[in-house]
């Protein structure tokens, strides 16, 4: 799914060393604000938003996942907005998705050592993809088929579908972006700032 996004998408690409430097958070979350503030919700032409780590090499597809989500629970610790009303906050719920600066987004992580082919990028990648994308998808009655077409192009270059792809609202999504194939057992280390969740 992941590479799809230069063939549907435009992107905006950001370029950083480290993704586990502290130093990164509030400079991020400055680019998540000005690339919300320039989307222009009005067109059918969807945008994206890709933060590449240049320093960053991961022995493993559990290495990145966990740096992963330490990344994305500091991003929210720091985010001064609060969650898209529109999904759930509680990343154990079928309708949660990733919010930051009040906007929900589907995240796709990338990386050089992962197991599925459309998930293999140089450098270490973050994807960031507005919620609302997918649903303006089913408004213009297009979902069905672009999801046929990534889920094509999955099994042509792997022989196989990714198994933890999910259409949202049938499972938690946090089960998608790191790309690893976690099992039924796997919990989502995510914390919301709402400690009743």
């Amino acid at each position: 799914m992941a590479n799809t996004v230069f063939a549907m998408y435009n992107y905006h690409i950001k370029i950083y060393e480290d993704m586990t430097s502290d130093k990164i958070i509030i400079p991020i979350l400055l680019d998540i604000e000005n690339y919300l503030n320039q989307y222009d919700y009005e067109s059918n032409h969807f945008e994206s938003l890709m933060i590449c780590f240049k320093n960053n090499t991961f022995k493993s597809e559990m290495q990145f996942e966990n740096a992963l989500w330490t990344f994305l629970q500091r991003l929210h610790d720091h985010d001064d907005v609060v969650w898209d009303s529109n999904v759930s906050q509680n990343p154990n719920e079928s309708n949660f998705s990733f919010s930051i600066k009040g906007k929900a987004f589907y995240v796709l992580g990338m990386h050089p050592q992962s197991s599925r082919i459309a998930r293999k990028a140089p450098y270490c990648t973050i994807v960031f993809n507005l919620h609302w994308q997918f649903e303006k998808l089913r408004e213009m009655g297009t979902y069905q088929s672009v999801k046929k077409r990534i889920r094509r192009r999955d099994k042509k270059l792997q022989g196989s579908i990714n198994p933890v792809l999910r259409d949202f609202g049938s499972d938690t999504e946090t089960k998608q972006y790191s790309g690893r194939a976690v099992g039924h057992e796997w919990e989502c280390p995510f914390k919301p700032k709402n400690k009743n969740l």
